[in-house]
């Protein structure tokens, strides 16, 4: 038997996205921005409000997008929890920053996997962004020089019960295991 929930979203996982941008004086700032994600093979899309970094990416038309860790889960959250138009966020938390070779944007070290975009289209709140690079911390690769997915520990936000969850165990191979029935 089903139960009906009515219209309240229960969409998951979602990723935790740190969105960082420079502003006009060229200073950092970054944002915890969940509902995003692939928009197509090359591009990534965010859906955003009002913010400081709304400006900024009008402004620069480049940021930066990384996967929050567990290891990275409290300044993640603080990250989308104070507006960068009240304090630097950047000091505050003590990250470090290195700007991108890319695109007019900063990299948070902490975040081992970050995609370096530009901003191909900014409207009704809908970023879309064409990566034109992705960098990833070294001691995140395995011995093949692939991304090890489970040493990063990527975190994802649970909009049932408001909390952030590590992703796991792998199941299954994909576009593999159904040609198996």
């Amino acid at each position: 038997m089903r139960k009906d929930l009515g219209d309240k979203m229960q969409f998951m996982p979602l990723p935790v996205l740190m969105l960082a941008t420079y502003d006009q004086d060229g200073k950092a700032n970054v944002m915890n921005a969940a509902w995003g994600g692939v928009y197509d093979y090359n591009q990534v899309y965010v859906s955003l409000s009002k913010h400081k970094t709304t400006d900024n990416l009008e402004l620069k038309k480049a940021f930066t997008l990384s996967f929050a860790t567990k290891k990275t889960e409290k300044i993640s959250d603080y990250f989308g929890v104070v507006s960068g138009n009240k304090e630097d966020k950047i000091e505050k938390s003590g990250v470090h920053v290195t700007p991108s070779k890319y695109v007019d944007a900063p990299i948070i070290e902490e975040y081992p996997l970050t995609l370096e975009c530009t901003v191909e289209s900014f409207e009704d709140g809908n970023l879309i962004g064409n990566v034109v690079n992705v960098s990833i911390d070294e001691d995140y690769l395995d011995e093949n020089g692939k991304i090890d997915v489970d040493k990063m520990e990527i975190i994802a936000f649970d909009m049932i019960n408001n909390t952030y969850r590590v992703l796991g165990e792998n199941v299954g191979k994909a576009f593999k295991d159904g040609f198996d029935l």
